[in-house]
């Protein structure tokens, strides 16, 4: 017998005992014969159960597996917020730090905060998937809090404690900063990783070629935001208070252990997730569209059936990908998928970087269509920032007692942020979205990007309104005589600051949820994790767009003795200016918002076929020395029809999770 008619016959039996062992399964659990039934049975969007076999829709994934990274997206946030909403406070009343300084370094924090998502979402995608990813992040995120709690706990890694705006403090030396600052960014590399992979691997548990399931997928996002104020809501009620009021360590060591108990319940959902294998370098796939479409920058196709994919039967050379729909946008990019007559004509494989599949030119175009949407939302991120910084400052200078004695930590103002995001996740999710349903046929209510759009004017309401309400304070400042006067709390009551928390937050519902899920609906399938990191990114530069900002701001303002808007002493300085000119800049970048958006063309992907082959109908696909995703250096990869359904013979034995 030819060695290549062994070879096919051996496929063919795989083929058949994948067919044989799937009926089985599917008769002891009374879904009948698995042929007929298998839409039914299992997942179409690609993903697999633990094993490695295509997932049982009935047995894995939806809220069964969501909930899990629910639980551990309460966890992860309750210590994320223990140490990010209070941080300005303690650079500034522990370790002494000048406000503007205090601003910069924690807008520099939070925009690391931000990137790591990204890297994580990257790192996912090409190489460990997500649920590994997610894991290792975990732990690295425990053992950055951990070196916090030491930091903070010990006298002697901080300078010693004097008046409250004394400003000839002692500030924090080198080495006390270093530990401190070490612990931080540890720790913010692995909340980071733990947002990029957490909210991909949850959304992966929703099969979305299922209607229920797709609505179900919708309905993910918001909550899985619901879950991360929960986590902010105790956060800012308890344990900022316990901060301020009984031990920093303590409450670090809190966040600590909750963060190690959600870690727990991360591994727990193992048998109940389903799971996207990696594919590959999604760079090395964008690069070979970009230089095949080069050299054929001269072709010209007229038509769709003139450019190259893989037979429909066979799922994405992407692996673990479906196929996306060729699109009009950005035409040049298909000249990569033109088959030119010599390559027709030639039996030998076609190197990847001459000849890429319609979907591989798809994925380049997904990629590089959002850059606009993303650019346009990194304004957003600039206001979001003022939450954690300006927001703060503005209230330590307030009369915050409420009920006699009792005095409200500043912080602790983000509640009403949370409560925000709370009541209109419910709102939304319950009310608005059904009945937008039924007004617009859109399972989602609206479309992702007029949701962000009416986020983003809502964000401009929050910093007229913090610009408004700054002006009252400065009044109140100059009545009262306080403008040298740092101890004593301005009489006005830090309640004022309730409508721009509370209109920020019902901002995030709209823009940052919409934001989420529209960039992971437009990644393709081997790059959400990578999509997720860049809706989590437009935070990240915003947040160093904000810093930027500060430091301008306060180069120009400080000139010829002024103290400038940004000042140590806040009852010098003109905040509400600064407000302002966020407003003016926000504006501007809506009207370039909306532009975009008006422009931007959905991305449409393909179901995976169920329908098990014949052993006749077996054929073989050359595509090309490199696998498209970077994954061999093989001389041709070789794609059956039988692979790209049912049980994947290559994967079924080696790439397993505990």
């Amino acid at each position: 017998m030819p060695p290549e008619d062994g070879e096919d016959l051996r496929k063919t039996m795989k083929l058949n005992f994948a067919a044989v062992l799937r009926n089985k399964i599917a008769r002891r659990r009374g879904k009948g014969n698995c042929d007929q039934d298998e839409d039914e049975i299992t997942t179409r969007d690609g993903t697999v159960d633990r094993f490695g076999r295509r997932a049982l829709r009935h047995h894995t994934g939806t809220w069964r597996g969501a909930g899990f990274v629910l639980v551990q997206q309460v966890c992860a946030n309750l210590a994320f917020f223990t140490i990010s909403v209070n941080i300005v406070v303690y650079l500034t009343a522990i370790l002494h730090e000048h406000t503007a300084a205090a601003v910069k370094n924690v807008s520099n924090w939070t925009g690391a905060s931000w990137f790591a998502p990204l890297i994580a979402g990257f790192i996912a995608d090409s190489y460990l998937g997500r649920y590994w990813t997610g894991l290792l992040s975990c732990i690295i995120y425990i053992l950055g809090l951990v070196t916090l709690t030491v930091s903070v706990s010990l006298e002697s890694l901080r300078p010693p404690q004097c008046e409250l705006k004394d400003f000839t403090c002692k500030h924090v030396t080198v080495g006390q900063g270093a530990l401190f600052y070490s612990g931080l960014y540890v720790m913010v590399m692995g909340a980071g990783g733990v947002q990029g992979t957490a909210l991909p691997f949850g959304a992966d548990q929703f099969d979305e070629e299922d209607e229920k399931e797709k609505k179900q997928k919708s309905s993910f996002f918001n909550w899985f935001y619901q879950a991360t104020f929960v986590g902010s809501l105790i956060a800012t009620t308890f344990l900022v208070y316990m901060e301020e009021n009984v031990s920093w360590g303590l409450a670090f060591g809190i966040a600590c252990g909750v963060m190690t108990l959600g870690t727990c319940a991360f591994v727990f959902g193992v048998p109940f997730y389903r799971y996207h294998r990696p594919g590959g370098n999604p760079l090395t796939r964008i690069f070979q569209v970009l230089v095949a479409a080069f050299w054929k920058r001269g072709l010209t196709s007229t038509s769709v059936a003139n450019l190259y994919e893989t037979d429909h039967m066979i799922g994405s050379v992407v692996e673990g990908s479906r196929k996306l729909r060729h699109s009009s946008k950005l035409p040049f990019l298909d000249k990569a998928a033109i088959i030119t007559r010599s390559e027709k004509e030639d039996p030998n494989p076609q190197s990847p970087w001459r000849l890429c599949t319609v979907t591989q030119v798809e994925e380049s175009k997904s990629v590089l269509c959002v850059i606009p949407i993303f650019c346009t939302s990194i304004m957003y991120g600039a206001c979001y920032n003022q939450l954690s910084t300006l927001f703060v400052t503005q209230g330590t200078t307030m009369d915050r007692s409420l009920g006699g004695s009792f005095q409200i930590p500043a912080a602790s103002l983000s509640v009403f942020e949370a409560l925000s995001v709370i009541s209109w996740t419910v709102t939304y999710d319950l009310l608005l979205m059904p009945l937008l349903r039924k007004r617009t046929g859109n399972p989602r209510g609206i479309s992702t990007l007029k949701r962000m759009g009416i986020g983003l004017v809502l964000s401009i309401l929050s910093m007229t309104l913090a610009a408004g309400v700054e002006i009252v304070r400065l009044r109140t400042v100059k009545r009262h005589g306080l403008e040298d006067d740092t101890l004593t709390p301005v009489p006005i009551s830090v309640l004022w600051l309730i409508p721009q928390y509370f209109v920020m937050g019902a901002s995030e519902i709209f823009t940052y949820v919409g934001q989420l899920e529209f960039f992971y609906d437009q990644a393709p399938d081997a790059m959400r994790g990578v999509g997720a990191g860049l809706s989590m990114l437009t935070n990240g530069l915003g947040s160093f767009l904000a810093s930027l900002l500060v430091t301008i701001v306060n180069d120009i303002t400080k000139r010829d003795g002024n103290p400038g808007w940004i000042a140590d002493n806040l009852n010098r300085g003109r905040i509400d200016l600064f407000f302002w000119l966020l407003v003016v800049l926000s504006t501007v970048n809506l009207l370039a918002f909306i532009v975009c958006a008006y422009r931007y063309e959905y991305s449409v992907k393909e179901p995976l076929s169920n329908k098990l082959p014949s052993a006749a109908e077996g054929h073989t696909l050359t595509v090309g020395n490199d696998r498209a995703e970077g994954e061999d250096s093989k001389q041709s990869t070789s794609v059956q029809t039988g692979d790209a359904i049912g049980v994947d013979s290559n994967f079924l034995p080696t790439h397993t999770v505990p």
